[in-house]
């Protein structure tokens, strides 16, 4: 009798079931009919689908189950919920474009952030709850650690440390052959090089360098002069003096022909070099020897080479120098009238004791000058205060601060800044060599004015110059 019931029962709910599907089933054919009429192929489409999901449905709740597989409902139920992600992922419709859209743009604005909402770095928000990764501080480097990089900038290339000498030297020996040859009365001595690249103090290239012809001078038929007892009144410059002129008369010294008013004059020992560097020396048949071209500079009062190389650019400059009672001299006469005057150099005398005070102990004064020497020559206002101006004061101040370790290195460059500084507003720098002349008294005012503005700013500020 029970299983009368149950299968009495069955029949009834598929009976009553099956004409619900039957009016179901008309309906739908009815709206499929009609729909491309009414929707258009897109619509009918997603329509299409989302009945077929829905047939499914329905035939899966109404057919029998096998009751001894105990995974059938979850199999139905899960091969329900594929057939619904049927009409989820239907493509919708494109949007038909209205004129005015064409005037909106492409990307929506930001969104502001919600105060306490975090972002990944692809700008999803993260809930709040979620742990943050926090970003490492940027280190702030201290002026010494700046110092210290920078100097590590400074360095000249290797091949033109290596390259620059050795051409320069061959230029060197080919002229002072030529001089031999060519004017073989005028008792030059040995030619040498000079600068700060042979010296270990240039910086940032080697694109300069000094050659230096010794002139021979009798000490018993020359004297010198200074410049405090001359017109132009500036202790740095001297004249050299023909003396004893009625016991030996003019011609007894080689050098005489280069006499004005009973002195060497400088600026005519100039313009005979000048005239032979130009017009008497074959510097393209040299180049040739050299692999490189070289050019001498006709329109400058200094004596000049342009010398041009596959890998290097170089700039030489030729003196004249005299060597006379502890001076060097050199045959570089002030712009004006007075064409006798020999300038006193003060270089090999700083080098000499820079590096011996640092080898006293142990000091940073030859990379404190290297580091402001790269400043003063990245700086254009700066470029006349490089060199001898900024070694003197490095001198001065290591007779009043003793600590010159590397660990000071940067309270000793602040502190030469505030000595330029004052210097300048002053308008006087004293050599250390010789208290009497003033390193600054060939500056303009205006260049005084623009370095010191500079070096001013730089005070609170060191860093200014680094960059």
């Amino acid at each position: 009798m029970a299983v009368f019931w149950q299968q009495r029962g069955r029949r009834q709910e598929n009976g009553g079931l099956g004409s619900v599907i039957d009016g179901l089933g008309s309906v739908f054919d009815v709206l499929l009919a009609n729909a491309r009429l009414v929707l258009g192929v897109s619509g009918a489409a997603v329509l299409a689908i989302a009945t077929l999901a829905v047939k499914r449905l329905i035939d899966r709740a109404t057919s029998p189950r096998d009751e001894g597989d105990p995974k059938a409902e979850q199999k139905s139920l899960e091969e329900s919920w594929q057939d619904l992600t049927l009409i989820k992922t239907t493509p919708k419709p494109p949007k038909k474009q209205r004129r005015e859209d064409l005037s909106e743009p492409l990307l929506s604005p930001a969104q502001p952030l919600v105060p306490g909402e975090a972002r990944d770095p692809k700008g999803c928000s993260a809930p709040l709850g979620a742990p943050q990764v926090e970003s490492s501080p940027l280190r702030c480097l201290t002026l010494q650690e700046k110092l210290l990089s920078h100097s590590s900038q400074l360095a000249v290339p290797e091949i033109q440390a290596s390259l620059v000498p050795q051409l320069a030297k061959s230029i060197c020996t080919q002229l002072q052959n030529f001089l031999r040859s060519k004017c073989p009365e005028l008792p030059f001595g040995r030619f040498f090089l000079s600068g700060a690249l042979l010296d270990g103090l240039e910086v940032l290239a080697a694109d300069h360098i000094h050659l230096m012809l010794p002139v021979v001078l009798d000490a018993g038929l020359w004297s010198l002069i200074s410049g405090e007892d001359t017109v132009v009144r500036n202790p740095q410059y001297w004249m050299i003096k023909r003396i004893d002129l009625g016991y030996f008369p003019r011609g007894c010294s080689p050098w005489d022909r280069f006499i004005v008013g009973r002195y060497l004059s400088s600026s005519v020992l100039n313009e005979t070099l000048h005239k032979l560097l130009v017009a008497s020396i074959n510097w393209p048949a040299i180049g040739g020897l050299l692999g490189c071209a070289i050019h001498p500079v006709v329109a400058s009062r200094e004596l000049k080479l342009e010398v041009k190389h596959d890998q290097v650019e170089l700039s030489i400059t030729l003196f004249p120098v005299v060597e006379m009672e502890d001076k060097v001299l050199l045959a570089v006469p002030p712009e004006g009238l007075v064409e006798n005057l020999w300038l006193e150099s003060f270089y090999r005398a700083e080098v000499s004791r820079v590096k011996e005070l640092d080898a006293g102990d142990s000091g940073a004064r030859q990379l404190c000058l290297r580091i402001l020497n790269g400043v003063c020559r990245s700086q254009p206002s700066l470029h006349k205060l490089g060199g001898s101006p900024v070694t003197h004061v490095i001198l001065h101040l290591s007779d009043t601060a003793s600590d010159w370790a590397q660990e000071s290195l940067a309270d000793r460059f602040q502190q030469v800044l505030e000595e330029l500084v004052a210097s300048l507003e002053k308008g006087v720098l004293l050599s250390y060599f010789n208290p009497k002349v003033n390193l600054f008294s060939g500056l303009l005012e205006e260049e005084i004015d623009e370095m010191g503005f500079v070096l001013y700013r730089a005070i609170s500020e060191p860093e200014l110059l680094l960059k």
